[in-house]
């Protein structure tokens, strides 16, 4: 648990599992996010999941670093811990080892895991630890009050970039798959009915889960996804993909992506929408090509599934070498370790 929920007498209470609903997850500490942030929908949406897991209460930790997002363990009525800046994936990597049966979850920003944090994420992602990963991209450092993040896009006007990014933005979708991901998806905090298939998905998946969900921020990024959730705009700017089913968009839903070589492109199937690339939850190499099209502006912007393989997890594999060693060897002795062969005594 976290220090503020320790001080205030917040501690999980073991529930029947068939007995938990939102209520139980909910502390009684006043939500301090800003009006309009995206955070509240996430919030909501997880505290709505975890009771239908089948999970004990008790086994529930949210591990975070710095930042807006980071604030969640505290407003979770399960075990917490703030870590440090960046370092959330260490933390909750520890906690996977050294307790198996303990469902990992960590929050993180777009600064927090992709700048300071991107070493322990990549490796994270690298070792397929069993921990969910929800990364709350708002494109903007917003906690320090609106520098440049990672992901903020070419062009933007910060208070660190008075005269406009210059750089190219992180594709977080891609970096994790690069990375070895089993899991990879992408939603939004304005489309509840997706946010909520994406979580339900994440937490059912063995392996690491890498959930980036587009996250409003009202100070300083109001409306920077507008064009992806405006109903005016967002048949024509946004795609979701399904496993199995070809990659339709548009108002009339009379286009469709293909792939050029490994490059998507879209299609007119008014005419024809017969023989079209089906999508496939299973191919990475599909996914990072349907993933590239974040940032073309010909293209809609993906969302959903992108990958989702199945691979033996880091810490299954530890404790396995683990119970492998101590049956040939047997248990160790952690003073005859630190002793060694050459020592002597003094009486």
């Amino acid at each position: 648990m976290t220090t503020l929920q320790k001080d205030l007498g917040v501690m999980p209470r073991s529930i029947p599992v068939s007995e938990l609903t939102p209520k139980d997850f909910k502390t009684p500490i006043d939500v301090r996010w800003c009006s309009g942030c995206g955070s509240y929908s996430i919030l909501s949406h997880i505290q709505r999941l975890f009771p239908t897991l089948g999970i004990p209460k008790e086994n529930y930790v949210f591990v975070s670093g710095i930042g807006c997002s980071s604030r969640f363990p505290y407003y979770m009525d399960v075990y917490g811990f703030h870590s440090l800046h960046g370092r959330a994936l260490p933390v909750a990597s520890g906690m996977k080892i050294a307790n198996p049966e303990l469902s990992v979850w960590v929050a993180t920003g777009d600064g927090d895991g992709m700048a300071i944090g991107g070493k322990g994420l990549i490796h994270a992602i690298r070792r397929n630890m069993d921990i969910k990963v929800l990364m709350f991209n708002n494109e903007i450092y917003s906690l320090t009050k609106g520098q440049a993040s990672p992901t903020s896009p070419t062009g933007l006007k910060t208070k660190s970039t008075p005269f406009g990014v210059i750089e190219r933005p992180f594709n977080p979708v891609q970096l994790a798959l690069g990375s070895g991901a089993t899991f990879v998806a992408r939603t939004m905090d304005r489309d509840p009915k997706h946010l909520a298939y994406i979580l339900q998905r994440a937490a059912h998946h063995k392996g690491i889960a890498f959930v980036e969900v587009y996250t409003n921020c009202a100070v300083y990024t109001d409306g920077i996804f507008q064009t992806f959730t405006d109903k005016q705009t967002k048949d024509e700017s946004t795609i979701f993909i399904e496993d199995n089913k070809p990659m339709i968009y548009g108002k009339n839903k009379d286009k469709a992506i293909t792939l050029n070589g490994l490059s998507p492109q879209s299609i007119d199937i008014s005419n024809d929408g017969e023989n079209l690339l089906k999508y496939n939850e299973k191919d990475p190499m599909l996914a990072y090509s349907i993933g590239g099209m974040s940032f073309d502006e010909d293209l809609p912007r993906p969302f959903g599934v992108f990958l989702d393989i199945e691979r033996s997890t880091y810490d299954e594999g530890l404790h396995s070498q683990i119970n492998n060693i101590i049956s040939e060897k047997g248990e160790g002795d952690v003073d005859t370790l630190l002793r060694g062969d050459d020592y002597w005594e003094i009486n």
